[in-house]
């Protein structure tokens, strides 16, 4: 009989445990209409499209050899990366905690001894006593538990897939940024040769009484000014080839590359329709997953739970039944007494949980501006590029004309001079615009969550 109400406490503790008040979580609901902003329209308004850049594999979009070998040596090595992989493992842990608060709580403690008195035989005695407990889950405690636990590994998995996403597009900016400062490195040690040689001809000239001590003077000077900017260049190169090493987790070196001018994009350059952000982009995930986590833990606030079980001495079954389930009741009953704790536990947990929408409603913002941003950089680069390209052409049409009525004497120095640093200033010019266009490519792919399931 005793055996019999055992078992009738167990399912019944089972099927109370089922019953709880709280529905799942659902995504709040966010208006993404104008999320982004078009470089090129007048009202502003995107054209949606289907598809979207972040869904193309990053091999796919640098397709640089030493680039590639570059960013898959910062997704083994990356410290950020490997620290939000073993968060991930962490989340996971915590979940499979919950899954086994389900499980009962079984305690074997056994005991013996050994006694004698003098001239009389060894007496063993021994104990096994075992406690079985349950936590009974009236309201959805521990569902809520579990449930607050898948959605905080969602969160790791996401701000895992965020800190990848950062890593391929921090490594390809400090790679384009090498192959811009390269660029300039080589315009600048041309333009210094070709300097070198107008002090040369500004010397002849002297002697054949064409220009004055000063003219001479003064390309010089511009001379010494451009060969200034080399070392410093040489600078910025060794700075970028260490702080890539470091997101490589390697130690500071020299770093292979290729050449500005070999580089090559996909053609598309779309963002996708506003709503991919919340599936796409990992910290917008992320931030919705603390959300998601939040609410769970409100549920929790509300929830009484209690605890019921039974022990047995050297195998007996329940050796008081009614006990036990007065034990239980008193458990489940105490937390109602604990108003005031509960009602503060409960304020709290609702103002997490509007912080975190609040945060989740931001990220979605943060999202859209960054995408913005990306395709307003990307626009302005390429006209700028345009008409860079006129003033090259125009500038080096000035330089050889100046120099040439130099030649002729019709033209003073300070005309050549003037168009030679404006050519110099102008083609480094466009080297930045160039990159500025290569970068604009990797924000909005990072903005776009590129790379995120690879």
């Amino acid at each position: 009989m005793k055996k019999q109400q055992f078992i009738y406490i167990v399912c019944l503790a089972a099927l109370v445990s089922g019953c709880n008040i709280y529905k799942p979580y659902s995504r709040p609901e966010m208006d993404t209409k104008g999320l982004y902003r078009d470089p090129v329209s007048a009202t502003d308004t995107l054209v949606s499209d289907t598809t979207n850049m972040g869904d193309l594999p990053w091999r796919e979009v640098f397709t640089d050899p030493q680039l590639q070998s570059l960013i898959q040596l910062g997704l083994e090595q990356n410290t950020d990366l490997q620290t939000a992989i073993l968060k991930v493992q962490e989340a996971e842990a915590g979940l499979m905690s919950a899954r086994l608060a389900y499980t009962p709580s079984l305690n074997l403690a056994p005991q013996g001894g050994l006694s004698w008195y003098e001239n009389h035989r060894r007496t063993w005695t021994w104990s096994a006593p075992i406690a079985a407990s349950w936590e009974i889950d009236i309201f959805g405690k521990l569902l809520n538990a579990k449930r607050g636990a898948k959605a905080a590994v969602l969160q790791s998995q996401a701000y895992k897939q965020a800190v990848q996403t950062q890593v391929i597009a921090a490594v390809a900016n400090y790679y384009y940024t090498l192959l811009m400062l390269d660029e300039q490195l080589a315009i600048t040690e041309n333009t210094s040769v070709l300097w070198k040689k107008t002090v040369e001809t500004m010397r002849a000239m002297k002697e054949a009484g064409m220009v004055n001590e000063a003219a001479i003077v003064q390309s010089e000077a511009n001379s010494y000014m451009i060969e200034a900017s080399i070392p410093e260049l040489k600078q910025q190169i060794r700075e970028i080839e260490n702080a890539l090493s470091l997101i490589l987790k390697e130690a500071p070196q020299q770093i292979e590359r290729g050449s500005l001018k070999s580089q090559s994009f996909p053609a598309m350059m779309n963002a996708g329709v506003p709503v991919q952000l919340l599936s796409n982009r990992p910290d917008v995930k992320a931030a919705e997953m603390a959300f998601a986590g939040t609410f769970y833990n409100t549920n929790a606030a509300l929830s009484i739970s209690g605890n019921f079980g039974w022990t047995n001495q050297l195998g007996s079954m329940v050796a008081n039944p009614g006990k036990m389930i007065a034990s239980a009741l008193g458990s489940l009953t105490q937390p109602l007494f604990n108003k005031g704790a509960n009602t503060a536990r409960l304020r709290i947990a609702k103002a997490q949980q509007q912080e975190a929408l609040l945060s989740f409603q931001q990220a979605i913002l943060n999202a859209g501006s960054e995408v913005s941003n990306a395709l307003c950089q990307y626009q302005s680069a390429e006209d700028k590029i345009v008409q860079r390209k006129k003033q090259i052409n125009s500038l080096e049409k000035s330089v050889e004309y100046t120099q040439e009525l130099l030649t002729l004497g019709t033209s003073t120095y300070l005309e050549v001079l003037t168009a030679q640093q404006s050519l110099l200033s102008a083609q480094l010019s466009n080297v930045s615009d160039q990159f500025d266009r290569i970068q604009a490519i990797v924000n909005l792919y990072n903005a776009l969550g590129g790379g995120r399931n690879e």
